[in-house]
């Protein structure tokens, strides 16, 4: 036996191998390395031959190779067990026939895992979102149950969009249940196959008399109106560019994105910048100048005249988003459109009637033939289940009582509220950001300080008012969004104020912060941030709530 050739047997004294002579012999008869060994020493002649040590590719198939400390016992034992036969039996050579091995389980995307890491990262964040339940109570608006807790707990609501509380208007709801009775609760398909009724036409004619235009169309709602319509233009108007304000809304950030037509971005309401863009571009392509009235985060209105005239300038269509104007501007309630008396540069409008109108749905007004084209190849509006008979009777009560003297009366009052607010709030030093129209942005600009706010508002006080967090503003601009509405009265408003300051000085937030953007649109100057705590006013309007903290402060 050669036991130089073997890594294994190298380990073991003459001696102990002669005494074992018979186990080993075993273990060389089954060990590919000795057998190998044996082969190559048989090609040699003379018996004086020297030994063939074995190769490093043969001392890797040993099976004890990496057991530094092996005892005759252990090997004795081992041998006896066979448990060098299985390990030997592996490493047979390729010819013989080798013991069939099952397939592994292929590894595959582990899902759950990205989900969980995914969902970590904006808990990390401070972004995760967790729905407050609330349900409101439709005897006394702005007031709702919250849920959260599994206990019913009153609140206050200060963030809803239903700006007016139209969804709650006797009219409204009459309306409501005259349809539920007589048409039932669905609409029955899609518009194309069984969907359609007189009420959604007679909604569309309303809309368009509304807005001053020769026709429109009803969706499911605005953001499906928005994505639609922008993308049906983008796909079929040969060589389009879309040109987008910075601070669009996601659904039309969406339509434009996905028709992968040509896109501009402007700065937010900035009719020269909007203008540079415009030059750059052929006369003669198909454009679309995309902008909204007001801002739903920042409250801003955009200079709609001077936007409007630009884009005609270069032969481009207008399409306005008045989703947060409708039923609160105008002396119809047409929107911004109708307050600046520029409804007849609006080529096309979006709108919403969920909002200040109280239902849900969105819609468009233009032309004529522009919105039957929109409803010819809008797959959006195709392919989805219509607006219910409930929804459009509601929607069309909402419209008349908004277009009345009552809707005036209305938005007058909520006018008055939203200064009143305002002012209070600037006065007890929280950051009210400055805005023409009826949404109050409070900065905080720290997701998480802005969650807790929120909750401990809800939580301590029973005030009802959402926190903005990313990706819905940008971080580091993060907010709470007080809308406040014709029903929420002046001690609601002051008890508000006092129930945020307290929260706000327990977090250790600055008080007396900036309240005016770097651009004031009361007066239209630029603004030195620096100059807020001088005793010189700094902007022209009495009614500017940046005018306000001066006052206050001195």
């Amino acid at each position: 036996m050669n036991s130089k050739a073997c890594p294994f047997l190298n380990k073991f004294s003459m001696s102990s191998i002669r005494q074992y002579a018979p186990l080993f012999l075993s273990y060389v008869e089954r060990c590919p390395v000795m057998m190998q060994s044996f082969s190559r020493q048989s090609t040699v002649s003379g018996d004086n031959a020297a030994p063939n040590l074995a190769t490093e590719a043969e001392v890797q198939k040993c099976p004890f190779l990496t057991q530094v400390n092996v005892t005759v016992t252990e090997a004795s034992q081992a041998v006896q067990e066979d448990t060098i036969g299985q390990q030997l039996l592996q490493l047979q050579p390729q010819e013989e026939k080798q013991p069939e091995k099952e397939n592994p389980s292929p590894k595959f995307f582990n899902y759950e895992a990205f989900f969980a890491k995914q969902l970590q990262k904006k808990k990390e964040e401070h972004t995760y979102r967790v729905f407050k339940k609330v349900l409101r109570d439709a005897s006394s608006f702005p007031h709702a149950f919250e849920h959260s807790t599994g206990k019913e707990k009153d609140i206050t609501v200060w963030c809803s969009n239903d700006y007016l509380g139209m969804s709650w208007h006797p009219k409204v709801k009459e309306a409501v249940s005259e349809a539920l009775w007589k048409h039932g609760a669905g609409s029955g398909g899609t518009r194309n196959i069984s969907g359609n009724s007189p009420l959604h036409e007679q909604l569309e004619r309303e809309l368009a008399k509304l807005h001053h235009k020769e026709a429109g169309l009803v969706f499911t709602s605005c953001y499906v109106a928005n994505d639609t319509t922008l993308f049906t233009l983008g796909k079929h108007l040969p060589g389009m560019h879309f040109f987008s304000d910075a601070g669009n809304h996601a659904s039309m950030i969406q339509g434009i994105r996905t028709s992968m037509a040509q896109k501009h971005v402007f700065r937010h309401n900035d009719p020269d910048h909007l203008e540079e863009m415009l030059k750059k571009v052929d006369p003669n392509v198909p454009k679309v100048v995309a902008f909204e009235t007001v801002h739903s985060m920042d409250g801003t209105i955009c200079p709609t005249v001077e936007m409007c005239d630009v884009a005609h300038k270069y032969g481009a269509l207008t399409f306005v988003d008045e989703v947060h104007a409708v039923g609160l501007y105008g002396d119809h309630g047409a929107g911004v459109g109708e307050q600046d008396d520029c409804l007849d540069k609006m080529d096309i409008i979006s709108g919403t009637l969920g909002k200040a109108f109280g239902n849900m749905g969105g819609y468009i007004v233009g032309s004529a033939k522009l919105v039957d084209m929109i409803r010819s190849y809008g797959s959006g509006f195709i392919f989805t289940t219509s607006l219910p008979p409930t929804v459009l009777n509601g929607c069309l009560a909402s419209i008349k009582v908004l277009a009345s003297d009552e809707g005036r009366e209305l938005r007058a009052r909520q006018k008055r509220n939203v200064k009143y607010l305002r002012e209070k709030l600037v006065s007890a030093g929280l950051p009210a950001s400055h805005s023409p129209s009826h949404i109050i942005p409070i900065m905080v600009g720290d997701a998480e300080a802005c969650t807790k706010l929120s909750n401990d508002l809800i939580l301590k006080y029973g005030i009802y008012v959402q926190s903005i967090n990313y990706p819905t503003v940008a971080k580091g601009t993060e907010r709470l969004r007080v809308a406040p509405t014709p029903h929420h009265t002046k001690e609601m408003m002051d008890t508000f104020v006092d129930c945020l300051a307290e929260l706000w000085k327990d977090s250790g937030l600055t008080l007396y912060g900036q309240v005016c953007p770097d651009s004031c649109e009361c007066c239209n100057r630029e603004l030195n941030i620096q100059d807020m705590f001088k005793r010189e006013p700094v902007c022209l309007r009495t009614n500017c709530t940046y005018a306000s903290l001066q006052a206050a402060l001195a």
